[in-house]
């Protein structure tokens, strides 16, 4: 089962919550867009003990640490989430992070979001716990439900805050 990991914004743990499925599962993992460095598959790799894991290589990695569209521009390079495959890979499970939040644009017309639609996979949400991210949380929640996006589940990742 392929999995593909985003939240409701940038550095939500998409990265962490990633690591700890790759590990769990024995899955292999694949960030399609990486805009700037240190990679996040760096970052994956060093997290996990493992040795049936392994890290595909990135379809697009960008110099610039921005939202992926402003990355691509940078680099005067195009993406595209119709042109995007699957790396081969054996194993059954396979962890897929997507960059940003769900709906951070990767050109003037698609969102990472988007990248679902090329393969089989259902979607784990990370979900922060701060002032705001109920409506946040809801909010991506029902535009991925309007997409007809299968959300297999929700990880939320901060320090607990019951009314939350």
């Amino acid at each position: 089962m392929n999995y593909f990991v985003t939240a409701i914004g940038t550095d939500s743990g998409k990265t962490l919550v990633s690591a700890i499925l790759t590990e769990a599962l024995h899955a292999d993992y694949w960030k399609p867009v990486q805009a700037g460095f240190p990679k996040d598959s760096e970052a994956v790799e060093a997290l996990l003990s493992n040795t049936t894991s392994k890290i595909l290589p990135e379809q697009y990695v960008l110099n610039t640490p921005a939202s992926p569209h402003y990355a691509a521009e940078v680099d005067r390079v195009s993406i595209h989430a119709k042109e995007m495959t699957l790396p081969f890979t054996k194993n059954p499970h396979l962890i897929i992070e997507g960059a940003g939040g769900a709906l951070v644009p990767l050109n003037d017309k698609e969102f990472v979001i988007d990248i679902t639609n090329n393969f089989p996979c259902e979607v784990i949400l990370v979900c922060n716990l701060y002032l705001g991210s109920i409506n946040h949380s809801l909010l991506t929640l029902n535009e991925l439900k309007r997409r007809n996006v299968k959300v297999k589940g929700i990880i939320f990742n901060g320090p607990p805050n019951p009314s939350s």
